[in-house]
């Protein structure tokens, strides 16, 4: 789980990205983070795993005040968080297997690392992560010739391959179609309730994260205006959210 405790983020210009978050998160939960473009999603999920160091509270994951982590512990904190991105973040010159097994390069010993040789346990791994997400039979293609949803689900093999306890999402759908990315989006939701990986979510796509998540976070200018079930969101909240005029009484 994780903690925001009165959390700020100003970034070196002076722009406000995050404005005192307070912010409980448990083991195994699925949540959405909505809001307009530059309202603060972003900053949010990357401040977890310290993409995007905090200003000023604190941060604690698993109890670890993650502001305080440098070098190796910030690292191993890593290690446990797998990171999606819009822009899938792939070598696309090379194979599926190649991309999946990159999660496994920290741990090996430099002359591995170097020849680029992995072990056979690695190789398993990868495959079963293939596996999760449906796609192992693409596992000995070239990137450039995957769709972007499959991309994304290569991107997401190889984040399950290093075995995280939470995965952050960062506008993941973003660049797919809405059949692609609700394909995409049923993987989230499949990890989440089987695996009980938790996941958060940064989404554009308000439908689908009414749809999948089952808690909502709703920011603007940094704050958060909501935080609650999705099956609650009604269009005042909606309007707190992406309004001009926030509702006070919210």
């Amino acid at each position: 789980m994780f903690v925001f405790e009165h959390v700020s983020k100003v970034y070196p210009n002076g722009t406000i990205g995050l404005q005192n978050i307070d912010l409980h998160v448990a083991d195994g939960e699925f949540v959405a983070v909505i809001g307009r473009s530059g309202a603060g999603k972003s900053t949010l999920i990357r401040a977890i795993n310290k993409m995007h160091p905090i200003t000023d509270g604190n941060l604690l994951v698993d109890d670890v005040s993650v502001n305080q982590l440098e070098g190796k512990a910030l690292r191993k904190l890593r290690r446990k968080i797998g990171m999606i991105f819009q822009s899938f973040n792939l070598v696309t010159r090379t194979t599926v297997m190649r991309n999946v097994l990159t999660s496994f390069v920290p741990d090996l010993p430099l002359w591995r690392r170097v020849l680029g040789i992995f072990p056979s346990e690695c190789k398993l791994k990868a495959l079963e992560a293939l596996d999760k997400v449906g796609i192992l039979e693409k596992a000995y293609q070239r990137v450039d010739q995957l769709s972007g949803g499959q991309q994304q689900r290569v991107a997401l093999a190889r984040t399950l391959a290093q075995n995280p306890t939470l995965i952050l999402a960062d506008e993941p759908v973003a660049a797919l179609d809405p059949v692609t990315a609700r394909q995409v989006m049923d993987d989230f939701r499949r990890i989440n309730e089987e695996m009980g990986i938790t996941v958060i979510i940064n989404i554009h796509h308000v439908e689908l994260a009414l749809e999948y998540a089952q808690r909502v976070i709703g920011i603007r200018k940094g704050t958060i205006v909501y935080d609650g079930p999705a099956s609650k969101v009604d269009s005042s909240i909606m309007q707190a959210i992406y309004e001009e005029q926030i509702d006070e009484s919210l």
